[in-house]
């Protein structure tokens, strides 16, 4: 993983199948994971004794207990970076996670490479959703060869279709998700961009040879 390996983690998740795929995956890629729970009171007890620089955590919101989990697991180690993976996209849903500390939320339906990004956003102190209400300042703006290199292959396909002149409505159609999780990465493609909207980044990609010669770029202005 570009960036954060010698980090360490903890990774909480109630089931024992997603467990292994987000350690799997987090130690595929240089991160190594010092411990593994199963619930919220084991894992801010992990964090208490191997304070790693990251918490992965799957974690049902709507919980009082699993909310409760993450605030603790911040107070016990101020400088933890709890990246929380849900399984709603909804916006109460994802202010309860950056209320209790996160600093990155990623839907469960993410691709794998959406949690890999997630987590370098997290070292990189930008966050990973869109409108979030405690965002810190941008950074300074990426060299263009290192934002694209750093964009998923979720992420290049959705700049694509955006830079043909498809709406949010008509990508959520096409891509069978919902309109919150196109704009959750739109978010995420304008930050690596250092662009602000749509018409922008719809340059870009023209720009850069994402699109066929024969295919100009048609963005809304809106979005």
């Amino acid at each position: 993983m570009r960036g954060v390996r010698g980090k360490t983690a903890v990774v909480l998740d109630r089931q024992p199948l997603w467990l292994e795929a987000m350690a799997d995956l987090l130690e595929g890629e240089g991160v190594e994971v010092v411990a593994r729970a199963n619930d919220s009171e084991t894992a801010v007890a992990m964090v208490e004794e191997f304070r790693p620089d990251v918490l992965v955590a799957s974690v049902d919101l709507h919980d009082t207990a699993s909310v409760d989990g993450i605030r603790r697991a911040c107070e016990a180690h101020p400088d933890l970076k709890p990246v929380v993976v849900g399984e709603s996209d909804d916006a109460s849903v994802i202010d309860a996670a950056f209320q209790a500390g996160a600093a990155i939320y990623c839907v469960k339906t993410a691709e794998k490479d959406d949690l890999a990004s997630a987590v370098r956003q997290a070292f990189r102190h930008s966050i990973f959703i869109a409108n979030d209400r405690r965002a810190a300042p941008a950074p300074p703006p990426a060299p263009v060869e290192n934002a694209a290199a750093d964009l998923t292959r979720r992420e290049v396909e959705i700049l694509q279709l955006v830079a043909e002149g498809h709406s949010n409505s008509q990508l959520a159609r096409m891509l069978w998700v919902t309109e919150q999780t196109v704009k959750f990465h739109l978010s995420n493609i304008y930050r690596k961009l250092s662009v602000s909207n749509r018409t922008e980044a719809s340059r870009w990609a023209q720009l850069h040879g994402l699109l066929p010669a024969t295919r100009p770029a048609l963005a809304e202005t809106v979005g």
